[in-house]
């Protein structure tokens, strides 16, 4: 459950923030001029500039209506984490590097952050609760929907069964929406528990001259290894490295463990930055970092106004979701998987 943080003053005099980043405006400030960032929308036929301020904005995105600290008391919290990583950004970008212990985690829970606060995480959980309440209704046939209707109170007639069945089965499922707290919590939960898959991996700092690198509304890429065949998908355990612009000359690379495990180099070298080093960023490296920074992309790619010709000329379809559901039936024929049981159990799980 959602309590208050002590670290975050609970000033009533204080407007309420309601326009709030999912993309923090800091971060965006490293890929734009004079406060003008370029803004691409997949597949790429819309672009145009906008203020960094105006840049992946969501109204009350983070809010959590009566909490006793305010309803943006998250976005609060997120802005106290966002300045500790613009302290990081700001060595980085004057030179120091290895990171310290204390940085290194800093820079690492930012990462994790940023990987699931973004409305793409908040859309697949809703996408797989609608996969799971399609599949419940679809498998209790049209007899248990209308006996859940009318275990409601309802009415129901043929003519209200079909309209509901149809809006129930649909292949992209019911409009589920579930709280919002729900992606809150997780996000909170889930950043912490991916750190260990990011702090213990060797990192290097690859700096570009010439060229440079872009954003985008999902900016941690998984690279998956060479020798994944089947293309079974890739995570932060499984991924062979991952990528993360820190602006638009420079970019965090999360290199695979492998060599540091076949050495037996302890992890707790790696956490002091041991295995840490620094790369120039080549024309190959910066085709690295795009491509997979637009592999992660659900909407918005963001660069410099200079930057175009750095974004990709093949890009992809807008994905709102990060998976999708497979080995369910496309449509249901109304008829119940299951008889001799009752109907209930199979509509409500």
């Amino acid at each position: 459950m959602l309590t208050g943080h002590n670290d975050v003053v609970n000033n009533q005099s204080r407007p309420v923030a309601r326009r709030h980043h999912t993309v923090p405006r800091f971060y965006l400030q490293g890929f734009s001029e004079a406060g003008k960032i370029a803004t691409v929308r997949l597949p790429g036929d819309q672009r145009f500039p906008q203020s960094v301020g105006d840049a992946a904005v969501a109204k009350d995105f983070y809010a959590v209506d009566g909490h006793p600290d305010g309803p943006d008391v998250i976005e609060k919290a997120l802005s106290e984490i966002e300045g500790l990583a613009a302290a990081v950004f700001k060595k980085i970008a004057g030179g120091s590097w290895p990171l310290g212990h204390e940085d290194r985690m800093t820079l690492g829970y930012f990462v994790a952050l940023q990987a699931t606060r973004v409305p793409v995480q908040r859309n697949t959980m809703d996408y797989l609760a609608a996969q799971m309440l399609r599949l419940q209704i679809g498998a209790s046939g049209k007899t248990g929907l209308r006996k859940q209707l009318e275990e409601h109170g309802l009415e129901v007639s043929d003519d209200i069964v079909e309209e509901v069945w149809e809006q129930m089965t649909r292949p992209q499922g019911p409009p589920v929406k579930r709280p919002k707290t729900v992606h809150i919590e997780q996000m909170l939960d889930l950043s912490g528990k991916l750190i260990p898959y990011l702090v213990g991996r060797p990192w290097s700092l690859v700096r570009f001259e010439r060229r440079s690198l872009i954003l985008s509304d999902a900016p941690v890429g998984l690279v998956a290894h060479t020798n994944d065949k089947w293309g079974m998908g890739v995570g932060f355990m499984t991924a062979w490295g991952i990528t993360f612009p820190l602006s638009r000359k420079a970019g965090l690379l999360m290199n695979s463990v492998e060599p540091q495990i076949e050495l037996g180099v302890p992890v707790e070298k790696v956490h002091q930055g041991r295995a840490d080093w620094v790369q120039d960023g080549t024309a190959k490296m910066e085709k690295f970092f795009n491509f997979h920074t637009v592999q992660g992309a659900s909407e918005w790619l963001f660069h410099h106004p200079d930057d175009e010709k750095y974004v990709p000329t093949d890009l992809p379809n807008p994905r709102p979701v990060t998976l999708q559901m497979s080995g369910g039936p496309p449509e249901f024929d109304g008829e119940q998987w299951f008889t001799g049981g009752d109907t209930k159990d199979a509509s409500t799980g």
